[in-house]
């Protein structure tokens, strides 16, 4: 038993029997046969530390109880799986809308659903140990902790590789993310407290890949339009994993991850905004991202050279980039190949 307890909230018994069996000898499980008294459970004194919630109730489906959960702010941080039979994008897409973090459909599979539950059980208890040192750190700010300071840009480095390992078994790409989007800042000017927050925030932007399905993060070749939808939504996905704080740098975290691949030029997702409207911290991990996406050996394509990356980045500026931002970055030329050999992806971890 790991301590940790799951509600499971289906109004079929044989579908609750099955997700008990699966999880029984594991978790501490909680049962519930209808959105109310799952709302009754989560709300009590002794809350699940993860929900595993059917679509298709009676009197109220579970979009709703989701919903409503994520309105409570004593239930709003519980994670919330979707399991369902419903498997079309624009369900999944609505779910995430509401502040799930994940889907499984239906038939289950056990490796699946033992699989996800540990997941975002370990991400709510990362979570939760970020923000509370972050509020550490700024109690003792006029102390100088420089080592509570360091275990705070631990966890978020760790967070931040959580998502990558998914596709980059190396997870180095945040750190030459990072550092990309630390002398962005430093070349336009920014004060040193905002270079700091936009690097560190930078370090969260593809948290959301770990609720993307490994057949479609993983695949070798070009994704479909479908496939390609659920992609779009890690976006949307990291945003629902780190949530809404008080903490001004978790507030970062969530607008970098949320809009990191919209476009200058409008033609990004998931809102489609465009230019200025597009965050600064979100249209300068862009510019880091396609760089070090260019520059990377993927499952789908080769690296690109160096300088033909740099090339794509200047063209771009106007485009899909914000000019100013792709301009100052492409004169960045030695601190950008420093960077690429001190976090390349034979690098030990960090």
């Amino acid at each position: 038993m790991t301590g940790k307890t799951i509600l499971i909230v289906d109004d079929e018994p044989t579908n609750i029997d099955v997700l008990k069996s699966i999880l029984k000898g594991r978790y501490a499980v909680k049962v519930a046969n209808n959105g109310r008294l799952a709302m009754r459970v989560a709300a009590s004194e002794h809350p699940p530390d993860l929900i595993l919630l059917d679509v298709v109730m009676p009197e109220i489906d579970g979009y709703e109880v989701c919903r409503l959960l994520k309105q409570n702010e004593t239930t709003r941080d519980i994670p919330i799986v979707f399991v369902t039979a419903r498997s079309e994008v624009e369900e999944e897409a609505l779910g995430f809308s509401l502040g799930a973090e994940d889907y499984i459909t239906k038939p289950v599979s056990a490796p699946v659903v033992l699989a996800r539950v540990a997941t975002h059980l370990s991400l709510r208890d990362r979570s939760r140990l970020l923000e509370e040192l972050v509020r550490q750190r700024t109690s003792l700010l006029e102390k100088k902790t420089l080592e509570l300071e360091e275990t705070r840009m631990q966890i978020l480095r760790r967070l931040g590789r959580a998502g990558e390992y998914r596709d980059n078994e190396t997870g180095m790409h945040v750190f030459r993310l990072s550092r990309y989007v630390e002398v962005l800042g430093q070349a336009i000017g920014l004060l040193p407290s905002e270079v700091e927050s936009i690097s560190h925030a930078s370090l969260m932007h593809d948290i959301g890949k770990i609720g993307i399905p490994d057949h479609i993060l993983l695949k070798p070749g070009p994704l479909d339009a479908e496939e390609f939808a659920v992609v779009k939504q890690h976006c949307q996905i990291g945003a629902n994993i780190i949530g809404f704080h008080e903490s001004t740098l978790l507030r970062l975290c969530r607008t970098v991850a949320l809009t990191h691949h919209e476009r200058w030029n409008g033609s990004g997702y998931p809102f489609g905004i465009k230019g200025a409207d597009i965050p600064l911290a979100g249209r300068m991990t862009a510019v880091a991202d396609v760089f070090d996406a260019l520059t990377s050996k993927r499952p789908y394509k080769p690296a690109w050279d160096f300088d033909v990356a740099l090339q794509a980045i200047r063209d771009e500026g106007g485009r899909s980039l914000d000019p100013s931002l792709a301009a100052a970055f492409v004169d960045l030329r030695p601190l950008l190949r420093e960077t690429m050999a001190t976090y390349s992806d034979l690098s030990p971890g960090g």
